[in-house]
């Protein structure tokens, strides 16, 4: 909730009202030549007008006492509101409010660590950023459209990019520390949709003693269940990846229930330090990312102020 500034009209009122005391008080203070004269001075003395108190420009949110604008929030609330109208979601106001609170939350979390850490954006960074952005919508005509449609100004939307590069510059620190290689296994597995069914496929395993990359081929034509490697933290399901890494190769684990269905798995190969492909290395690094996130919400102060 907004505390609103007194007025410009009142401050200068009480200012002017300050003022007049101390001019009259000088006035009585004078030696008087005349009654009249000192009439005629007092009338026609002009006093100088009050300075106005500039407007504090009203904030969405404080993180860490440092303020991020109201045009700031409004915009990225109408960028969200085309997203989600563009790929047929719907979202609530509340839902869409929290959603840019806390990407504007992380983005300057991101960039005060980036600003601690020494890393400095310069006028040319944001001048170039600037141009990219004019480009990519058609020309400096169109970008004014979209800047006066976002509720930015020039100088505010400058502060937007240059908080966007630090904050983009800490996002590409963090997921650069993923190492290049890690443990892996290789594994394979059997889902099926009930328990029963999976009761069956264990049952075929050990008393009828299937082969198990036979079996799985029965159950997905394409892979034959194949997970490929994986490090730890890459598998949507923790539990099947704990599996993974509890078994030697050539091992088949129980029936194991995710939200999927149920898995049985076999792990083919292990690897104490494989190189991460690409995909993973990403996956990982957007992990180590939310987790940074996640601590630096917790130990933050965070203000919000948006209505």
């Amino acid at each position: 909730m907004f505390v609103k500034p007194r007025s410009i009209q009142v401050i200068c009122l009480t200012i002017w009202i300050l003022m007049l005391s101390g001019c009259n008080g000088g006035a009585a203070a004078l030696p008087s030549q005349t009654p009249g004269a000192t009439q005629t001075a007092a009338a026609t003395e002009t006093p100088t007008p009050p300075t106005p108190s500039p407007t504090p420009e009203p904030l969405a949110l404080r993180v860490n006492g440092e303020g991020i604008p109201l045009a700031e929030f409004q915009a990225g609330m109408e960028q969200i509101r085309a997203a989600a109208q563009a790929l047929g979601q719907t979202l609530s106001p509340e839902e869409q409010r929290k959603r840019v609170l806390e990407d504007l939350t992380g983005q300057e979390l991101l960039a005060q660590a980036a600003r601690s850490a020494g890393f400095e954006v310069s006028e040319a960074d944001v001048q170039a950023r600037l141009e990219a952005v004019s480009a990519s919508l058609g020309g400096a005509d169109a970008l004014k459209d979209w800047l006066a449609r976002m509720g930015y100004t020039e100088a505010s939307f400058r502060s937007a990019l240059r908080r966007s590069l630090e904050a983009a510059w800490q996002r590409d620190q963090i997921m650069a520390s993923v190492p290049a290689s890690a443990e892996q296994v290789h594994a394979r597995q059997i889902l099926v949709f009930t328990e029963a069914a999976a009761q069956q496929v264990q049952q075929q395993l050990k008393q009828a003693g299937a082969n198990f990359a036979t079996l799985a081929f029965g159950y997905d034509l394409s892979t034959g269940g194949d997970l490929g490697w994986f490090p730890r933290g890459y598998l949507t399901q923790p539990a099947v990846e704990d599996a993974a890494f509890s078994l030697q190769a050539g091992e088949i684990s129980g029936i194991i229930k995710t939200d999927f269905g149920y898995h049985i798995i076999q792990v083919i190969e292990r690897d104490a330090n494989r190189p991460l492909t690409p995909e993973a290395r990403q996956a990982l690094g957007q992990k180590a990312l939310k987790a940074w996130l996640d601590e630096q919400r917790q130990n933050a102060q965070v203000e919000e102020l948006a209505p």
